[in-house]
């Protein structure tokens, strides 16, 4: 019997491997553009960590087992707690703001789907030590910028929020506890009308309350884009929002003022709808989405000036975003922008005749150009001359050496262009230099 990946799990063979590398290096560079840096975690942690930091949903999903020191562990379900643990360690060396990025595996025991696997690898952007909005800005341009490094421009849009909204929204409404309220707003969007209804009721929203916030929901539609932000939000605030509520519209005025200067607002809308499932997120929180398709949320963030304390740290401001790497996928191969996978060969060595001694020179050539920096590789097969440059093909290489053709002169090789066919006689030295 063949023996296959685990459900929920999957091979990368090349060349999906090498180009689930290249997003990885994309995304890398941006981080670094933005003025992050990298922080490493272990992939296996204390599940406490999880079971009283993330909420019920996550410590649920969390493959857990007692390690041979009969210490319950559990493999990494997501990244901000581990990066919350590291700062809290640190925090009084640590120069403020943070700026981290981190680019690991996770795993969850959830029923496997299309973008949904049971181990993925998850790209976060967090910022600690920014009690502003100004935090929440860089995170979203700097994750605009490397979605569009990777080939995703036009492709997406971010809905963002401040819990404080809905939390107000709730209260006025008769809800007895945050929690499944959230739980209900976050379904809004996912389930039909009545059901969504019922989850209002179910959380202790008053029958006159639930046809009007059905309502309020609704006339937001898909979002409201920046231009209809501040007629919409002063009609919000008409509405008998309590003070915390009014300084999360505040919070959100002056965030789509800051995304506005740094060119977001024809990506930007805000949703009410939007509260993310997460126990530790405190105010403003987002996602992003693809712009066609049934605009689920493909990932997301917000800010979570809480949780260092939990790990008996100082008091600290923070916000953050995590994107998996299997919406990611699917977004970027609908739209038929996936890299082609491994980044093509430089230079591709081949022999035109069998001869140990032109083997051996082939191989000398591949190694000082790989010195020089160049990638390049040559035949191991002992194939013909056709063979082999067809394997260069294969391999996209930019051009092709080739020794021992009979029209080259003594000690020279041929020089051929692979896009062109253009070929000229070189020396072996300026062969190995030429750019």
């Amino acid at each position: 019997m063949p023996f296959d990946a685990l459900r929920g799990f999957r091979d990368y063979p090349p060349p999906e491997a090498g180009a689930r590398s290249e997003i990885r290096r994309r995304m890398r560079a941006a981080a670094r553009r933005g003025g992050y840096v990298e922080l490493e975690t272990p992939c296996v942690e204390s599940f406490e960590l999880y079971q009283t930091k993330s909420g019920e949903g996550i410590a649920a999903q969390t493959w857990m087992f007692h390690d041979k020191g009969e210490r319950l562990v559990a493999l990494v379900p997501e990244t901000t707690p581990s990066l919350a643990r590291v700062f809290a360690a640190r925090a009084k060396s640590e120069p403020l703001p943070a700026k981290w990025f981190t680019v690991s595996k996770s795993w969850r025991y959830e029923e496997p789907q299309a973008g949904r696997t049971r181990e993925f690898l998850q790209f976060n952007l967090d910022i600690l030590g920014v009690p502003g909005v100004e935090a929440e800005t860089d995170i979203l341009a700097t994750t605009a910028l490397l979605l569009d490094d990777v080939g995703a421009q036009g492709l997406y849009a971010f809905r963002v929020s401040d819990r404080a909204i809905a939390e107000g929204l709730g209260r006025r409404a008769g809800a007895k506890e945050t929690g499944p309220f959230f739980r209900a707003v976050d379904q809004y969007r996912k389930i039909p009308p009545a059901e969504f209804e019922g989850e209002l009721g179910a959380a202790g929203v008053s029958p006159d309350r639930v046809e009007e916030l059905r309502s309020f929901f609704e006339s937001a539609g898909t979002g409201i884009p920046a231009a209809n932000l501040d007629r919409f939000l002063s009609e919000l605030s008409r509405e008998g929002l309590d003070t915390p509520a009014l300084e999360g519209v505040e919070r959100l005025r002056k965030l789509f003022s800051l995304l506005e200067r740094a060119g977001l607002s024809d990506r930007t809308v805000f949703d009410p709808t939007v509260v993310r499932g997460l126990a530790y997120y405190t105010s403003i929180v987002f996602e992003g989405y693809a712009k066609t398709g049934d605009s689920r949320a493909l990932f997301g963030g917000g800010r979570y000036d809480h949780l260092i304390e939990l790990f008996e740290g100082p008091p600290t401001p923070a916000a953050g975003i995590a994107i998996g790497d299997q919406t990611l996928e699917i977004l970027l191969k609908n739209a038929g922008r996936w890299p082609e996978g491994e980044p093509p060969l430089d230079t591709f060595v081949a022999v035109a005749v069998a001869d140990p001694a032109l083997q051996a020179e082939a191989i000398a050539i591949v190694q000082e150009l790989r010195r020089a920096g160049r990638s390049a590789d040559c035949d191991l097969l002992s194939r013909n001359l056709s063979r082999q440059l067809k394997e260069a093909a294969r391999r996209r290489s930019r051009r092709a050496l080739i020794l021992g053709l009979r029209e080259a002169a003594p000690g020279a090789l041929v020089e051929r262009d692979l896009a062109t066919g253009e070929q000229r006689e070189v020396a072996r030295s300026a062969a190995v230099r030429s750019e």
